[in-house]
């Protein structure tokens, strides 16, 4: 009996020698440990480390040495920023978006940036709205690209934004808000609704939140009686549920398509130890385990197909949600130009006919020329935040004396700057509603033109988009004393100019006598590389408000 049961006991010590020998083959941690430094984006990283204790536990070996990984979190943009200046020191880089690599390639360091090496899970970019408001917006915004357009756009005073208030995440620092800002301005385009493009990035660059957890914590926040809707991404919204669910917020699904966060992976070392155990790792976060650890935490796969968090009941729809063709680099490139130029500080100084015809009705109104100019004139500050440096001049002949054409009723600064009790922006407000016509004045423009491009000119800003904004119902210069001609006028600005500091001319004429002065006006804002704009009717002039803000894109050489 003892004999057998020797044997047995030998066989187990063998067997057990022969486990361990070869457990100890696959993980042989005999040389210590080799670090691995993971960076990723915070709405990933908590699922990321998860999936890197597991890693570590399982004690995988790379010539004998086992790999520790660890996962801090940093916003992708800063990380974007390290790895442009040098300065990144992760081994291995989850960011939360190919569109944030494709801007930093455009930038000067950017050819020196290793390649994405695939993507371990997605997340599209949605409207949300608090679940208790929702329903509220059926009558007002339909869940689409186009209709966030028409409610952000602020030269749409009698659209839907009259209801809903649209919140957005800074394309500049947020993947999410880079996504949303391309899919906008690709559908807006092939919906040929550039110029509302236009008013609504005005409106949404004062709307802006820090990240999508503020966004998404102030949708939930009764402020007034419109509706806040928010642009963020799908798992962003199942993260604030989680944390928060007394207060939930409901994916809104854009019916035209969308673009989602990819996750792609960057390895940035460049030790042969360390690129050993940054691609085994990358190996296992495609493994099943991975997976489902980050379809739980909210992502979907790179396939787009949801877990068991992406429910109906949850206030998530399942179903992979349609895709618009994800834009190239040159297109990502321009996008973010678009919204750098199109939010540069603005110093900008009106100059505002009150000749005598400014007095005439309005057909088909019950407003002046001057009341509704004063009125639009009043909407379009609104396309300004409250940094903008702005003033306003009133002219006609003899207005401040005899022989002088103009007046000052606000100097230029900013507009949140306090003057006598008010800000800038009330003063304008306040000023505009006050304008009269002077019934006996002639235009003056020439004279006005002149005295205020020498102003500007002096005052120049680097930093800013620096403007002579011209609204007159005149025919050009219309002065019976003479003045500064035509001609001399033309050379003064040619001369002046200087296309190395701009300082643009835009011109906006109403009424019925406006197309006799069209080309000496043309003439004039050409000079300074502006233009020149002719409206049907008075209303048209909120349409030019926006056009002269789509030449931001362009200035200086527009024409060229």
């Amino acid at each position: 009996m003892l004999v057998p049961l020797a044997g047995a006991v030998a066989l187990a010590v063998l067997l057990g020698v022969a486990a361990f020998v070869i457990f100890n083959r696959d993980h042989d941690c005999s040389g210590g440990k080799l670090p691995l430094r993971v960076v990723a984006t915070p709405d990933i990283q908590p699922a990321l480390n998860k999936i890197a204790g597991n890693y570590n536990k399982a004690l995988h070996s790379i010539d004998s040495k086992c790999v520790e990984v660890t996962v801090a979190k940093e916003a992708a943009a800063r990380t974007a920023n390290a790895l442009a200046a040098g300065k990144a020191t992760a081994d291995f880089w989850v960011a939360d978006s190919s569109l944030l690599m494709e801007s930093i390639r455009a930038t000067g360091n950017g050819d020196a940036l290793p390649q994405v090496e695939g993507s371990i899970a997605t997340s599209p970019v949605v409207l949300a709205a608090a679940k208790s408001a929702a329903a509220k917006l059926s009558g007002a915004l339909q869940p689409s690209w186009v209709s966030m357009i028409s409610a952000a756009n602020v030269a749409n005073v009698d659209g839907p934004g009259r209801k809903v208030r649209v919140l957005a995440l800074d394309p500049q620092k947020n993947s999410a808000g880079l996504a949303a800002l391309l899919a906008a301005a690709g559908t807006a385009r092939a919906a040929k609704q550039d110029q509302a493009l236009v008013g609504a990035l005005k409106e949404l660059s004062g709307q802006l939140a820090s990240d999508s957890t503020a966004l998404l914590a102030s949708l939930t926040v009764k402020s007034g009686s419109r509706v806040p809707v928010g642009v963020t991404s799908e798992q962003a919204i199942y993260a604030h549920n989680v944390k928060k669910p007394e207060s939930p917020v409901v994916a809104l699904y854009p019916k035209e398509g969308t673009l989602s966060l990819d996750y792609p992976v960057t390895i940035l070392t460049k030790d042969p130890g360390t690129l050993k155990a940054a691609a085994d790792f990358k190996q296992a976060l495609t493994g099943e385990s991975a997976k489902k650890i980050l379809r739980d935490a909210g992502f979907r796969g790179t396939d787009g197909k949801a877990g068991d968090a992406l429910t109906e009941d949850k206030g998530f729809t399942a179903e992979t949600p349609a895709a618009l063709d994800p834009p190239d680099g040159a297109t990502v490139a321009r996008m973010v130009q678009t919204w750098t130029r199109l939010n540069l500080g603005t110093r900008l100084l009106t100059l505002l006919d009150v000749s005598g015809t400014m007095a005439l009705q309005v057909p088909g109104t019950n407003m002046t020329r001057m009341q509704a100019i004063n009125r639009i004139a009043t909407e379009g500050l609104g396309l300004f935040p409250a940094g903008s440096e702005m003033g306003l001049w009133s002219f006609s002949t003899h207005l401040d004396g005899q022989g002088k054409d103009y007046k000052e009723l606000v100097s230029v600064g900013p507009l949140s700057e306090t003057i006598d009790g008010a800000t800038r922006k009330e003063q304008l407000v306040r000023t505009f509603a006050q304008l009269q016509a002077k019934s006996t004045g002639d235009t003056g423009l020439n004279d006005t033109i002149k005295a205020a491009y020498t102003e500007l000119t002096k005052s120049f800003q680097e930093d800013k988009v620096n403007t002579l904004l011209i609204l007159t119902d005149g025919a050009g210069n219309d002065d019976p004393d003479g003045g500064v001609k035509n001609a001399e006028l033309l050379e003064f600005l040619k001369k002046t100019y200087n296309p190395k500091r701009p300082l643009t001319i835009l011109l906006i004429a109403f009424g019925p006598d406006a197309k006799k002065g069209k080309a000496q006006m043309e003439a004039v804002a050409k000079a300074t590389g502006g233009e020149a704009y002719i409206a049907e009717n008075i209303l048209q002039v909120r349409e030019f408000f926006l056009q002269g803000m789509e030449r931001r894109l362009c200035m200086p050489n527009c024409d060229g």
